[in-house]
């Protein structure tokens, strides 16, 4: 079994450092692309956002064993109907700091006994809610690295 806290305060950790590193970035250079297909630094913040709802779901979901039969997430999809572009840079960025807290208090009281609940996220193949929380963290980390570069 994995450390919860560790998971937790690994994601408070990633967000002390984050956000002023994110407010350092001007709010016309977050909306700019590398490419047609690539997202801008506020899509890529919009997709943690959304990231941070569909895992809130799925961790309380999961913790009531309701979660084996979530809806997938169409990632483009959701960044498209949401126009990040148009929205308030340092709003996005208060959003997800505030809800990746959020996060990581409900990772913080998840009774232990319920992390080999199933959960789909859209696979095959069921996984279990502690390999979710797991991954959220990973997944924080690889995308809060392309904000920066």
């Amino acid at each position: 079994m994995i450390n919860r806290n560790i998971i937790s305060e690994g994601i408070r950790e990633v967000i002390a450092v984050a956000k002023p590193e994110l407010l350092k970035i001007p709010p016309e250079n977050a909306v700019i692309k590398a490419s047609p297909d690539k997202w801008s630094k506020k899509e890529i913040l919009g997709h943690l956002i959304d990231s941070a709802a569909n895992n809130h779901q799925r961790f309380v979901r999961a913790a009531q064993s309701i979660a084996a039969d979530f809806p997938p997430y169409n990632q483009n999809r959701w960044i498209d109907i949401q126009c990040y572009n148009k929205l308030d840079w340092q709003d996005l960025i208060e959003l997800f700091a505030r809800y990746n807290m959020n996060i990581s208090n409900v990772i913080d009281f998840l009774p232990e006994e319920v992390l080999t609940n199933s959960v789909n996220i859209g696979k095959d193949n069921p996984v279990t809610l502690e390999f979710v929380i797991t991954d959220y963290l990973r997944h924080l980390k690889h995308h809060v690295e392309q904000l920066y570069g």
